[in-house]
């Protein structure tokens, strides 16, 4: 489901998932009418929001976030603001473990820093509110500037297994945020991909999430990386500009136009993509470009269709997987504005 339709449907009040990630879409946006319109952008922020979140045990031993009992996903739900808004989480911690969470590149009192150091976690069956809170750039009040929250940012917990919640991130206790800046681009599709050790969004390699789009669409990938190593990020046939947003800001922007990027555990960094653009539909991989990490799976395809859903030489080089399963299609999971 593209990001339009995705939108209508929370207006509509139903519930969607995208590849075994769950959307709290918090930006609106107005329907580009046709190729030439100028895409929607991000409005100005300083709305305060509300959302409930749970932690939970998943049936094949790993853990989840969700924004219902029950529909747990990993990663767990993108969490999108608008540089200015304030966002109070109410988290419920359903397992029988305490758990938390942390979150990056985002503004909290110590409150809500979500660690057994200051209190901030939560134990098993207890509820806590956690408030972000983000701004826009501007000077300081001795003259130097302050950049502002915009950009690719994440969350996990910090407390499951050990004080660090290495447990926890293991398991599946991460997600993605993204905080936008007035008149930022707004994709049709986004994806979150997340080099956890040595697998994919938690998942071996013979079972790598793939994500699909139509030539033209315009996708955003955020990327994370969590564990013990380090990798890299290639993806075949796309390239991106090395700065906030993935985009050129004009022809004379200094910023290097890459197709590969070193990635450490905790990093995360994010870009958009026009689908197929100058190099038209397929399937095209993405993947560690650690050599024996690709080699041991670390592996998936980007699968860019044509207008009439064809995927030029595409053979499929798995079963579909079962409803509900974290690489099912979209359809499958939920979501709320």
């Amino acid at each position: 489901m593209d990001r339009r339709s995705f939108n209508r449907r929370l207006l509509a009040g139903g519930a969607v998932a995208a590849t075994g990630v769950t959307s709290l879409s918090l930006a609106s946006a107005t329907d580009a009418a046709s190729a030439e319109t100028p895409p929607p952008t991000a409005p100005a922020g300083g709305q305060v929001r509300h959302l409930r979140l749970y932690a939970e045990k998943l049936p094949d031993g790993q853990m989840g976030y969700g924004l219902e009992k029950g529909k747990a996903t990993v990663p767990g739900p993108l969490i999108e603001l608008n540089e200015g808004d304030t966002l109070h989480i109410e988290f419920e911690n359903t397992m029988d473990v305490p758990a938390s969470l942390h979150v990056h590149g985002v503004d909290y009192d110590v409150a809500s820093d979500g660690t057994r150091a200051n209190r901030s976690h939560v134990e098993p069956g207890a509820t806590r509110t956690y408030t972000w809170r983000t701004h826009a750039p501007g000077r300081r009040k001795d003259g130097t500037w302050r950049a502002g929250s915009a950009g690719y940012w994440h969350y996990h917990d910090h407390v499951v297994g050990t004080d660090h919640g290495t447990g926890g991130i293991r398991k599946g206790l991460y997600g993605p945020v993204v905080v936008r800046r007035k008149g930022d681009v707004l994709p049709d599709k986004q994806f979150t991909i997340v080099f956890n050790d040595m697998t994919i969004n938690n998942r071996p390699g013979h079972r790598s999430p793939d994500f699909r789009a139509t030539v033209g669409d315009r996708v955003e990938i955020i990327m994370i990386t969590h564990g013990e190593y380090y990798h890299t990020f290639h993806m075949h046939g796309h390239r991106w500009a090395d700065n906030r947003t993935g985009i050129l800001t004009g022809p004379d922007d200094p910023s290097q136009v890459i197709d590969n990027k070193i990635t450490g555990p905790a990093d995360s960094f994010g870009f958009q993509i026009i689908a197929g653009e100058g190099v038209g539909a397929g399937a095209w991989m993405y993947h560690c470009h650690v050599q024996s990490h690709s080699d041991m799976g670390m592996a998936g395809l980007f699968l860019v269709a044509k207008p009439d859903g064809t995927i030029p030489g595409h053979d499929p080089h798995h079963t579909a997987p079962p409803p509900g399963d974290p690489a099912a299609p979209p359809g499958a999971g939920h979501t709320a504005h």
